[in-house]
């Protein structure tokens, strides 16, 4: 499969198939704790980057070999910002056609200032938006947008999708130590927030291989700030590799790639989630994708993770860090 992968757990969807519109790594953004690497480059350009009839294709064979139980919900969740695809509103419509699952769609949420993206984006049943920053100077700072993706056309595009869309609306906000988890910097996200009226807010740290080496996740402190701050629609959501994958007909060189080129994974996580396979034959694996170029191992905070062998990691101390 080159377009879904999965399921993978997660504490916020359960069993999540996902589907990924782009190719790795196709954003209007370059967020400084990106686990997917650097956006190189930038781009603002919505098509079809990926036909849509390839990846309803591999929907479709996917949900036919799945059984009860097996999937909570289907995610369009690209390697990049998934609402590029000019034609996500037409594959939502038509996934939501095959099944009873629930969909939804983790997206940046910098183009919901277009009426376009705002009705694409309708009939989902979750519409999972980011906002790191309250200010124009932070936004900049922690997601560096394409030039012309100003902050004050952000806010507003997530306001206007909230009074129009009738779904989940669960905001993430990813807290990076002392940049945006600083007193003054929640006291400006927390207005933007009421603004918006979320059904939620999810308080996420960046644990795996940031775009920028000098990136960490906010401490205890930090997040309890956060949840003060932010009130009570804030919930601390964590990575979840309790469950393994379910998915029957993938080889395990492929479900290894589908996974680390959209979710950077420490080798023991991998073998947990590939646990129908020896722990043995996964290391095998690994060892011989690092040797084929078709994945690359990148170290964050001592730990050793493997991801794509497309994604741009500096490797330097200090490599852009943001001026204060």
């Amino acid at each position: 499969m080159k377009h879904v992968f999965g399921p993978v757990p997660s504490r916020r969807l359960g069993r999540s198939l996902g589907i990924d519109t782009i190719p790795l790594k196709t954003c209007n953004w370059n967020c400084v704790y990106c686990q997917l690497g650097r956006s190189i480059p930038l781009t603002n350009e919505r098509r079809e980057y990926i036909p849509s009839g390839e990846i309803l294709t591999e929907v479709r064979q996917v949900l036919a070999n799945s059984q009860d139980g097996d999937l909570d919900w289907v995610t369009f969740v690209g390697s990049g910002e998934p609402t590029l695809h000019s034609g996500l509103g037409k594959l939502i419509g038509e996934v939501k056609g095959m099944t009873s699952l629930p969909v939804a769609v983790i997206t940046n949420g910098s183009l919901l200032y277009l009426p376009e993206i705002r009705r694409d984006l309708r009939a989902a049943d979750a519409v999972m938006p980011s906002l790191d920053a309250g200010s124009p100077a932070l936004y900049r700072k922690v997601n560096r947008p394409w030039p012309k993706l100003d902050y004050e056309r952000f806010l507003a595009g997530l306001i206007a999708f909230r009074q129009e869309y009738q779904g989940k609306l669960w905001i993430e906000v990813m807290l990076v130590k002392g940049l945006n988890d600083t007193e003054e910097a929640l006291q400006d996200i927390a207005p933007a927030l009421d603004k918006i009226q979320p059904d939620l807010v999810h308080l996420s740290l960046p644990i795996r291989p940031p775009a920028e080496t000098w990136v960490r996740p906010a401490d205890e402190t930090g997040l309890q700030r956060a949840q003060a701050i932010i009130g009570e629609a804030a919930r601390v959501v964590q990575p979840n590799v309790e469950q393994g994958i379910t998915q029957r007909t993938e080889e395990l060189e492929s479900a290894i790639l589908g996974i680390i080129t959209r979710h950077p994974l420490r080798e023991d996580e991998a073998t947990a989630l590939l646990d129908r396979w020896p722990a043995e034959q996964v290391r095998a694996v690994f060892a011989g994708l690092e040797q084929s170029g078709k994945a690359q191992v990148v170290e964050r905070y001592g730990v050793r993770f493997w991801g794509a062998a497309g994604g741009r990691y500096p490797q330097a101390e200090g490599s852009l860090r943001p001026s204060r």
